[in-house]
Formats: structure tokens, sequence, C-alpha cells
């Protein structure tokens, strides 16, 4: 990989031979949580192979080793050694192995505690060294001493309270100390002046020094805790930043940050979180985010400052925490009316809001423009007096919506919203055309799902009027002890394939079952909680064998 790259084209060179490699079955995907991509077991044991010979490896990565190989397997020779993911817990005091030649040294996802001092100090030409995903507590005073190092990754190394001295590594670039215990930046960091990548994220550091930024003008990655307290001129120095994590406490300084990083040529990642206050934990992000986040109090503290909230224009996810939102997003965010690119949204633990957006005139509506048109994932969590996606001003509960509004909304999810009633009225079901996954959850008020009726009171649905969700395939339904029904209508829903529905005893019948004279032929389970077997049983059908064709389906967990 060309190492002059940017950041930035080097993780996209990355990405591209990452596919070339899968197209060409030489790699496999494994899916999870997040996508991971392997080796192929024969590729793998076929590439060992090739190498066992080759007296300038090492690999014995997975194989479950209790202890390091002993000192006869470490000779002159070897340029790199990978020994991770095993058990290996120690490292024998006094062992100290010759290999001037060493490039590489892979230790990750070890549960080894300590190295002895003298272990490193024969390593002169190391210049990776990955301790990744161990249990140690403090490193060997003698990677003072790898002034070729280049790569120096401890991440997740959570029992790390300290570093030793970093001063004659002057040729390092990548120093990965994230998820560590350190409180204070190692000595010698301000002469690293090759860094380009340093990550501290969820760390307990609590300051940068002053000074320490303008020395490593080659940053392009840096990764701070949010409430990491760091010097906004020097970071704004750093012209070759492209990717930023991390905290500031005034709306003046979210502005610079924001028209700094939209006037590099480059395009920008970033996770800024606007915090006045710090309660609990920090949060984790993930690189290449087009992150903001408003946290605990920073949009009702006067000390922030006043004027206009800038947010970059190609921001893609917006998280609000206790941050004092007013009562309708959309009124404390106006340029989110014209936001074009925000894809995923959260607000949780907001103690006023009530509505997302508000609903007025037409012509109040085309001033204001089309808010959310690319959201694609919005998260409602511990909203005590909201009481809905919408609320009408005035006469609006009989103006037509604009186009576009949620309209790629494919993942809805409502925790803990207790004054809702109803998720959506019948008459808005148009606004959530893509919708693929709702999950409501302990929210106690709640009576229905789509409602029959306006929010005026006027009866809009009929129990033999027609409501479809074509796309929607999960429908997760837990703690509602007030939920009635899901839907009043005949609701046809072919997409469906998964429903799992938990403590809804006052429901009486399962809509998106209801009503054919087969199963949706999407259906995959329907998960009952395992103490609800004759609530179950209990259901209303429309069809007299519904329960024996859904019977398959149904799992009591």
């Amino acid at each position: 990989m060309d190492r002059r790259l940017s950041w930035r084209a080097e993780i996209d060179q990355g990405y591209a031979i990452l596919n070339q490699l899968e197209r060409a079955c030489l790699l496999e995907r494994v899916s999870g949580e997040d996508v991971f991509l392997k080796l192929h077991d024969l590729i793998r044991d076929m590439a060992l192979w090739i190498i066992k010979d080759n007296c300038r490896y090492m690999v014995k990565a997975g194989l479950h080793l209790r202890e390091i190989p002993d000192m006869q397997e470490w000779t002159e020779d070897l340029d790199k050694i990978s020994l991770m993911n095993s058990s290996i817990k120690k490292i024998s005091i006094g062992m100290s192995p010759n290999c001037p030649r060493l490039s590489t040294l892979i230790l990750s996802n070890n549960p080894l505690r300590s190295i002895p001092d003298c272990f490193l100090m024969k390593m002169r030409d190391l210049r990776t060294l990955n301790l990744s995903n161990t249990s140690i507590q403090y490193l060997p005073q003698s990677i003072s001493d790898l002034m070729n190092l280049r790569t120096l990754l401890l991440r997740h190394c959570f029992s790390l309270e300290s570093v030793p001295t970093l001063e004659k590594l002057k040729l390092l670039t990548q120093l990965d100390l994230a998820f560590t215990k350190i409180e204070e930046l190692p000595d010698g960091v301000e002469s690293l002046t090759n860094l380009k990548v340093l990550d501290l994220v969820l760390t307990s550091l609590s300051m940068i020094p002053t000074g320490v930024l303008h020395s490593l003008s080659l940053l392009q990655q840096l990764r701070l805790p949010i409430t990491t307290r760091v010097p906004i001129e020097e970071v704004l120095s750093l012209q070759k930043l492209e990717d930023f994590c991390g905290g500031v406490n005034s709306v003046c300084d979210l502005n610079r940050l924001v028209t700094f990083l939209q006037s590099k040529m480059t395009p920008s990642f970033y996770s800024i979180s606007l915090i006045s206050k710090f309660h609990g934990h920090d949060f984790i992000v993930k690189s290449r985010d087009k992150l903001v986040s408003f946290r605990h109090e920073s949009l009702r503290d006067s000390s922030l400052g006043e004027g206009e909230i800038l947010l970059p224009q190609d921001i893609e996810e917006l998280n609000f925490f206790s941050s004092g939102l007013s009562g309708s997003l959309a009124d404390d965010f106006q340029m989110l009316n014209n936001a074009r690119y925000v894809k995923k949204c959260k607000v949780s633990y907001e103690a006023e809001i009530e509505c997302i957006t508000r609903l007025s005139s037409t012509e109040e509506q085309q001033s204001r423009g089309v808010p959310f048109q690319s959201l694609e994932k919005l998260t409602l969590f511990s909203l005590p007096n909201f009481i809905g996606l919408f609320m009408w001003e005035g006469k609006a509960a009989v103006a037509p919506l604009l186009p576009g509004i949620f309209t790629q909304l494919t993942d809805l999810g409502i925790f803990a919203c207790n004054k809702m009633k109803k998720v959506i009225p019948w008459s808005l079901l148009q606004t959530l055309p893509n919708l693929q996954k709702l999950e409501v959850m302990k929210c106690y008020n709640m009576e229905e799902i789509i409602g029959d009726e306006d929010d005026d009171g006027s009866s809009v649905i009929n129990s033999s009027a027609e409501v479809t969700m074509p796309r929607l395939k999960i429908l997760w339904l837990w703690h509602l002890p007030k939920l009635k029904s899901i839907c009043k209508g005949m609701m046809i829903c072919d997409s469906i394939e998964r429903i799992k529905i938990l403590r809804c005893t006052n429901l009486k019948k399962v809509a998106p079952l209801d009503g054919q004279p087969s199963p949706p032929p999407s259906l995959k389970v329907i998960q009952v909680d395992k103490d609800q077997k004759e609530w179950w049983e209990s259901l209303e059908w429309e069809h007299p064998n519904a329960n024996n064709f859904l019977q398959p389906f149904v799992k009591f967990c």
C-alpha cells in the first residue's frame, strides 16, 4: 500500500484490495453485528504450508498456545512473527530473543499480563508492535529504544495504566491507545513529528497539554474522549486532518470546527460532541462516521454562547442525549428541513420534546422545506413528554403532507415514551412506505400501533379498510400493557418475516397475521413470551384455521 497517500486514500485503497480478494474467493464474509472478512480455511492452510520452511516467518496464530515459543525458535533471520489469538499469559523473566531483523511482532488477543524489559532489547529493527487486547498493565521500558518503530497498537488493553517515554520513536506514524486506563499522554508524544494517527478514544485522558498538537502537524486522524479538554486553535492548525473525534464545550468552537472541516479539499470524517457537563461514560464511535452529538444540557447551558448552530452539510448521523431539546426537533434545528444526507437520528433522555416535526398549513410547510427526507433510522428513547412523530398546528390535521417526509425511513425504534398512545395515525402511514423494522418497547400508555383516528378525533379507518405496509419485515412489541390493537383494518404485509410479542396481554389480534387463508409468504418466526402460552391461544382470528397454520412458526422464548 502506498504510504504517501492520505489517510482517506489509504483506507479506500485497502477496501479496494479487500473487495478484489473477496471477488476472487480468497476471502469470505463473516456476518454478525459487524461484517468481517477472513481467509477461507483451505486458503489459509495452503498459505501456511507455503511458508512453513521459510525461516523468516513464525506464524502460530490461533493455536491456543499457553506459553511463548522456545528460544531456539526465535532465530536471527525472523522478519515477522504472529502469535495472536492464543492463551499466552506470561513471558519468562530473562527471555531475550536475538531477532535483529524482526520487523513485525503480533501478540494481540492473548491474556498476557507483562513483558520482561529484556524481551524487546534485541529487536531493534521492529517496526510494528501489536499488543492489542491483552491484559498488560505496564509496558517494558525497552519500548522507548525501538527507534525504528512505525506502529504501536495497544487498543483494548483495558488494564494498561501508563506508557514509558516515546521521545526517541521519531519514526512512529500510528499510536493507538484507545480503551486503556491511561490518564495522561505518554512523555515525549510532542516529539512524534511523523505521527499520522493518534487514537485515545475511551481513555481517562482529561486534557491535551498546550503545544502538543502544534508539534504533530502531520496528523490525519485524531480521536479523543469527548470530555478531553483540547485547545481548539491547535486542532484547527492540523491542515492534514481528515478524521476527528472529540468534544467541544461551546457553540462557537463547534461552529469553528465545522467550518474548518468543510473547508478541506478532501472529504472529512468526524464525530463531534457538544457537551457542557459530563455524567456517566463516554460512548463508542466508529471511524468513517459523519456524526454530531449534543449531550448533557449542551443546548440549555447559557455558558455555551449565542448564535446559530452550524451542522456540516454532509452530516449523516445526529444524536441528542439529555441535551435540552424543546418541543419540536425540527423547530430547534431548522437547518434539518434542508439536510440531504442525515441517515440516522437518535434522541434519548430529553424531558421536553413532544414531536419530531410540527405540521402546519401547506404554505408554511413549503417555506420550511422537507425535513428528514434521507433519514433511514430513527431511535427514540426515554422521552416522557413525547406524543408522536408529528404534531398538528391549527387546522393542519386536514392539510396534505409534503412529499418526502420520512419516505426513506427503514428502521423505527420507540422505547420508554410513556405519553405516546399510538405510533402513527393511519392517514399518515403513507409517510413510511419503506419501513422494514418497527420496534416498540416499554411505552406503558401505548394503545395502538397504527391509530384509527387523527388527532382531531375523526375516525378514518374501519375493520374492513385495507392497510398496506409493503416492506415491513420485523415487528417487535415488548412490554406494552395497554396495547389493544396493532391495526383495526385489514393489514396486508406479505413482507413480514419476524414478529416478537412480549408482555402485551391486552392485545386481542395480531393484524399482520390475521384475515389471510395462509401464513404470509416471507414469515420465518413468531416469538412469544414463554409465560404467555395461554394469551397466544386466546387470540381472536378472522380465519378459523389461522391458529393451526401459524403454529409451526411460533416459538415460546
